[in-house]
């Protein structure tokens, strides 16, 4: 059997749980279940760094002792995870007994190899990251991840040959690409250890919390080699209380934030060469979350609170938007308005209203029992959607196998609108109300069903809670998270099976109230709500009259032509059939958020008597209509639920 062990960082306990400490651990969590779905041996590791400067001084700042303050920290990360159903398969502590023994052992297979000395050290240190900085600077320098100022530490330490590494670590990097990820990452590694790896202090005799240093308790370890110990610790090395090492080590991947990335990707494999240990197979550094493109800070007053996301969205909400909206390895923006945009047009929109759609009718057309296929029916649509469902399968499986989730999450989005479109087009309402149509009207429901068990079994990673209530929805006997999508088939029988009861899975989120709710608990100021209500009021909003309607001529088209205008980016050229003599051309800037292919056969609304101007050079004659969404004003297109003919007026 094939295995996969994976983990985060350990959270250092100076703070509270926050964003990227959920993130890091939803994607590990979700991998986790997206490998044991496919069969996979899986370990998941996570846990907490309870050792260090800080640690003491953040006890001693609230007066109670140092094993009191981490122990009720931990409790709050613990139950933090349990809230956003984490489940990972051990909890490791860096207080632990058993991982005291195994760093020790560590400690001296380097030592024995010829690797650690004793020296003195006198540097800038800066204690929330561990880390001396602008080494050989006379003056104090303040750290630029923690926009604090460090401090000069001189005593004595010993020393890690980390310069003995440099051209090991180099052919590491040349030899085997995939270690550090992404790309411009390793670079960025590649560059630091060309430009020359001095040795590395690695204890303190300043600090008593901590792992004494085997033989010379009066050292105790640079908390960087006690804590990245961990990843083998937690195995039983060098201890007898755990097990694993044998079968999870090398790990397949740590996932870790930008911030740490040297620490995981220079000193971590050059401590394991010392000790003559396998290296991890990959170190993969994702991005940081922005909040209105912006750096989260409670002086800026956009940091996302935890309590918030679990009053006002449910889990699958927030696991969906951290892997949907951020590109894994680069930056991204997370505010509560994006979030409640993305739900709505994906989740309540998109799945939500595919599985209440479909099953409704099925409920409604089939007296609750799934239809079978009609051979004489079966055909170039439902071919279509069925060798489009296997090809997501493909890319789904290879998003994920590169953690590119916002790509593999896009594949399934394109086949969620293609069975909407489906059903749209084929218009089984109306079919329902000749008898002679009955074949037509069960092969279109059973198509849109099987589609639906297929996009349930591929999401029950990214959508646990959601997915478990469609597949209960839908009749389907067992967990969708038993099914193996390696072996998905579009073409698995479903006919004859009873849907159980239809409710919705994501009902759409009123955002004015929403983010009202959010805001007056965030800023609760009262000239600041009275000022929110008064510019809301209706008595000032500029009315015009039904006559003032009546002048705009809305009418509905579909779109049969559609490419890119060359050296844009937003703009499209449309031809719109809005059943006059000919059609109409029109440019419409909404290229970032529709692919030229997905707009062909898809009905809008156009502003048919807008005057007819140029934009870059092209004639655009008319208007489509779209929703303005979030803060971007992302552009949704306008549509209809039921078939309307082109040229059809709207009033």
């Amino acid at each position: 059997m094939k295995k996969f062990y994976v983990t985060t960082p350990i959270y250092y306990v100076n703070s509270r749980p926050h964003l990227g400490h959920l993130y890091t651990t939803l994607v590990a969590d979700t991998l986790a279940r997206h490998k044991r779905q496919r069969g996979v041996n899986v370990f998941f590791l996570t846990g907490t760094d309870e050792h260090g400067v800080n640690i003491e001084r953040a006890a001693k700042e609230r007066g109670i002792p140092v094993q009191q303050h981490v122990d009720e920290i931990v409790a709050e990360f613990r139950r933090t995870f349990a809230e956003f159903d984490i489940q990972y398969d051990h909890w490791i502590r860096t207080t632990a007994r058993y991982h005291y023994q195994g760093a020790q052992e560590l400690w001296r297979r380097v030592r024995d190899a010829g690797y650690i000395y004793k020296g003195e050290y006198a540097g800038w240190y800066c204690p929330h990251c561990n880390e001396f900085k602008a080494e050989g600077s006379q003056q104090q320098p303040t750290c630029p991840v923690h926009e604090r100022p460090t401090e000069y530490v001189a005593e004595e330490s010993y020393f890690f040959k980390l310069s003995a590494f440099q051209d090991r670590l180099l052919e590491l990097y040349r030899e085997h690409p995939e270690f550090v990820q992404p790309e411009g990452r390793r670079n960025e590694v590649v560059s630091f250890v060309r430009s020359g790896l001095r040795d590395l202090s690695i204890s303190r005799v300043s600090i008593r919390w901590g792992i004494p240093v085997p033989d010379d308790p009066g050292h105790v370890m640079y908390v960087w080699f006690d804590a990245l110990s961990n990843y083998i610790t937690a195995l039983g090395f060098g201890n007898s209380e755990r097990q694993g090492f044998e079968t999870y080590w090398p790990a397949d991947l740590h996932l870790v934030g930008k911030d740490i990335l040297r620490f995981h990707a220079v000193y971590w494999p050059a401590f394991l060469m010392a000790a003559g240990l396998p290296l991890p197979r990959t170190v993969f550094a994702h991005g940081m979350w922005l909040s209105g493109g912006r750096k989260m800070s409670k002086t800026l007053g956009n940091v996302i609170d935890l309590a918030v996301l679990k009053r006002h969205f449910s889990n699958d909400m927030v696991r969906y938007f951290c892997l949907r909206e951020m590109v894994f390895g680069q930056d991204g923006d997370f505010t509560y308005g994006g979030l409640i945009d993305r739900v709505n047009a994906d989740l309540a929109d998109g799945l939500g209203n595919l599985s209440s759609r479909t099953l409704t009718m099925v409920r409604r057309y089939c007296q609750g029992i799934i239809p079978r296929a009609h051979g004489s029916q079966w055909g170039p649509e439902e071919r279509e959607i069925s060798t489009k469902a296997e090809d997501v399968r493909e890319t789904f499986l290879k998003g994920f196998d590169a953690y590119q989730f916002h790509r593999a999450l896009e594949s399934v989005w394109e086949l969620i609108a293609r069975v909407d479109k489906y059903l749209t087009d084929n218009r089984p309402w109306v079919l329902s109300k000749e008898a002679s149509e009955r074949p037509r009207l069960e092969t279109i429901l059973n198509t849109a069903v099987k589609a639906l068990r297929f996009v349930t079994v591929l999401l029950v990673p990214v959508l646990p809670e959601a997915t478990t209530s469609i597949w209960r929805q839908m009749g389907m006997p067992g967990r969708p998270a038993d099914e193996n999508p390696e072996h998905l088939q579009f073409d698995a029988a479903v006919e004859g099976t009873p849907i159980g009861e239809v409710k919705p899975v994501f009902p759409k989120i009123n955002k004015e109230v929403t983010m009202s709710e959010i805001q007056s608990k965030e800023h609760p100021s009262p000239a600041t709500a009275a000022a929110r209500t008064e510019s809301s009021s209706p008595g000032e909003r500029e009315y015009i009259t039904i006559d003032d309607f009546a002048k705009i001529d809305l009418r509905a088209g579909t779109v049969i032509e559609a490419r890119r205008v060359e050296n844009t980016e937003k703009l499209l050229l449309l031809t719109v059939d809005l059943g006059e003599d000919q059609p109409r051309q029109l440019v419409a800037g909404i290229a970032q958020e529709y692919k030229p292919e997905d707009l062909i056969g898809r009905k809008v609304i156009v502003v048919a008597n807008l005057k007819p101007r140029k934009i870059r050079g092209i004639e655009s004659n008319g208007m489509i209509l779209a929703a303005a969404v979030g803060d971007e004003g992302r552009p949704v297109l306008a549509g209809f639920l039921e078939d309307v003919p082109n040229g059809a007026p709207l009033r």
